[in-house]
């Protein structure tokens, strides 16, 4: 395993992004509305840590290849917070850019609808975690760390 470079390093006068990125932050704020009006209660994701299966960990939802993988999953008192290894110079290079969103891909298995149209998520399968320009949260962004 590479050695982890939390900053750019000078090369040659010029900047060169970090071979590996280590990020943090919450892929899921609990009782917030997204774009779509949908909000998750506290204990969603439980069954799915529990299971202790790999999530993978994408760019922009696409299904191309995995970019990294998370070391760290875990519900607290604000939402799913996560901890991750980028793998990918190219994102790294985003990251370094500004790129800080994130966003869950997820099966419902247990929701309510909301009178305002979006829905109550009581249980989640998650399915990916991705690195994203436009959170469908506008609060779940990661730092480099």
């Amino acid at each position: 395993m590479m050695p982890i470079s939390r900053q750019s390093v000078q090369a040659a006068g010029r900047a060169k992004p970090a071979q590996v990125c280590l990020i943090e932050g919450y892929a899921s704020r609990f009782g917030v509305a997204d774009l779509a009006g949908d909000v998750i209660r506290p204990g969603a994701f439980s069954r799915t840590l529990r299971q202790k299966a790999p999530i993978d960990m994408l760019l922009q939802h696409s299904a191309a290849g995995c970019i990294g993988k998370w070391l760290r999953l875990a519900e607290d008192a604000h939402g799913l917070f996560v901890r991750g290894l980028v793998e990918n110079l190219e994102v790294c290079s985003m990251i370094l850019a500004g790129l800080n969103g994130l966003s869950i891909g997820f099966r419902p298995r247990l929701w309510q609808p909301l009178s305002s149209g979006g829905r109550r998520l009581i249980e989640i399968e998650l399915v990916e975690i991705s690195l994203v320009a436009e959170p469908m949260l506008r609060s779940a962004r990661f730092d480099l760390i």
